[in-house]
């Protein structure tokens, strides 16, 4: 008789749909089962979208969102939270109160504020209450730059550089800053993790030709996974990017939009090596 497989550890991720499985909800579930994770989930909004943008999003009532989440949490022990598109204030007050009742469990907040096309997700009263509420619980909060900026209260600073608006999130009581480079200039992507001592890592990597949806829930579900498999941050971190990137290099083009993700890029591998 096979032994009984030891639990995996499972990870909760809070985020909106996206019927193309290229970012949001879907995304997070891919990548948490591909990085070794059982993936345990709270919807908190519809979007209507395919690979070129989003039309449309509906935000769940946030005791629906509320009832979701305490459900599972009395049900099944979890080993990190992440959080992605949240839809609307009320739920981002409800999720931050949720939460607080965990204060052990890591917790990765990509603070989504907008798609790739530029779709605005959140309003300032939205983003004030991210600042105020779920940054000062997150273990590391996974911003790119235009996402840094708005975040710290600088988008309209043009002197106040990446170091200086991740001590703003830092100084607000969140323990890292992971902030992506893929808006930048640089000829590489350089993404660096700040600490409240300065900087734990920066890494360099080749930057990709093409446009991509959902490499942020990508990265940030990864982290997750790995901070719940009991990595330490530098390292967890470095997996993640590592994985995201990888999945990124094997992006395919199903629709008429961006190029998505190949999250299970390593089991194809295995399969073309065993047909060889």
């Amino acid at each position: 008789m096979n032994e009984p497989v030891a639990s995996l550890p499972a990870v909760l991720t809070f985020a909106a749909t996206d019927p193309t499985s290229g970012a949001g909800l879907q995304a997070d579930l891919l990548a948490l089962a591909s990085m070794g994770c059982y993936p345990l989930s709270v919807v908190t909004a519809l979007t209507v979208q395919d690979t070129a943008g989003v039309e449309s999003f509906l935000a769940i009532d946030p005791d629906w969102v509320a009832d979701q989440a305490r459900c599972i949490l009395e049900d099944m022990p979890v080993a990190a939270f992440k959080m992605g598109m949240l839809g609307s204030t009320e739920i981002v007050t409800v999720v931050a109160e949720i939460v607080s009742d965990y204060p052990d469990v890591p917790l990765v907040l990509d603070p989504v504020l907008s798609s790739g096309r530029g779709d605005h997700f959140a309003g300032e009263d939205m983003v004030s209450a991210i600042r105020e509420l779920l940054v000062p619980q997150s273990t590391v909060v996974t911003p790119n730059i235009p996402e840094l900026r708005r975040l710290a209260g600088e988008d309209d600073n043009d002197e106040a550089g990446n170091a200086e608006c991740a001590q703003a999130l830092l100084d607000s009581g969140c323990e890292y800053v992971l902030v992506t480079g893929t808006h930048d200039s640089t000829p590489d992507v350089v993404n660096t993790l700040y600490h409240r001592g300065g900087v734990v890592r920066a890494d360099t990597w080749q930057r990709l030709p093409g446009s991509y949806h959902g490499s942020g829930c990508t990265l940030a579900a990864a982290l997750a996974a790995n901070l719940a498999r009991g990595l330490d941050i530098g390292d967890a971190a470095y997996e993640a990017q590592d994985y995201t990137w990888h999945a990124l290099s094997r992006a395919f083009r199903p629709g008429m939009g961006q190029h998505l993700p190949d999250r299970l890029f390593w089991a194809r591998e295995g399969h073309e090596e065993r047909d060889e």
